[in-house]
């Protein structure tokens, strides 16, 4: 479980795909902190380390985890954002994150208010997946509150801070994302479902 609460960001040092897997390199200053079999959120997909060797680790990320998320779209240089398990017991700063994701959005418009950013994205609303306003959001495994929710859309309200210490000061308009939906959402969405 994670909180969407980024730590840092990583650079992609190495891709090395093997059959349908692809191996990512990482080197990221909690590098040396991590462990043989951790998860770490990468984009907000949850990953097992595999690999270490001094501030580098490998994940590897399957046929499956390409196809649903920005991962394969990964090059050497790219910046990833980076998040460890939570710690039981410890405070909780964003909402409930798996690291499992639901699919991925593209970046629609980006508008600067006076100091901070309002991001707006579309994703194929036949996959059942829905926002509210005010509710939680994972994007790229940043824990976000929507600001305004479409069938098919939202938009999330940028502070500074998260501007400068996540990708969002790489997106555009043509970005894509990975999107958690709020895991207490998809369980209410399935219940209505099941009674309908």
């Amino acid at each position: 479980m994670f909180t969407g609460i980024i730590e840092t960001l990583g650079t992609v040092e190495a891709l090395e795909k093997e059959g349908g897997n692809l191996h990512i390199t990482i080197s990221a200053d909690i590098g040396h902190e991590l462990k043989i079999d951790q998860s770490v959120a990468h984009n907000g997909v949850c990953l097992t380390v595999v690999s270490l060797s001094n501030n580098s680790y490998t994940v590897t990320a399957i046929d499956e985890t390409l196809a649903k998320t920005n991962l394969g779209d990964l090059k050497i240089g790219d910046k990833v954002n980076l998040e460890r398990a939570m710690v039981l017991g410890a405070r909780l700063d964003g909402h409930i994150v798996q690291g499992h994701v639901d699919q991925i959005a593209q970046c629609v418009a980006v508008e600067e208010k006076d100091g901070s950013w309002v991001f707006s994205f579309t994703y194929d609303s036949s996959l059942n997946n829905v926002t509210i306003e005010k509710g939680s959001i994972t994007v790229d495994g940043v824990s976000l509150t929507v600001v305004d929710s479409k069938k098919d859309g939202f938009s999330v309200a940028i502070i500074p801070f998260t501007h400068e210490h996540t990708r969002f000061h790489s997106y555009a308009k043509g970005t894509k994302v990975n999107l958690e939906f709020d895991v207490i959402g998809k369980y209410v969405s399935r219940l209505m479902e099941i009674r309908n």
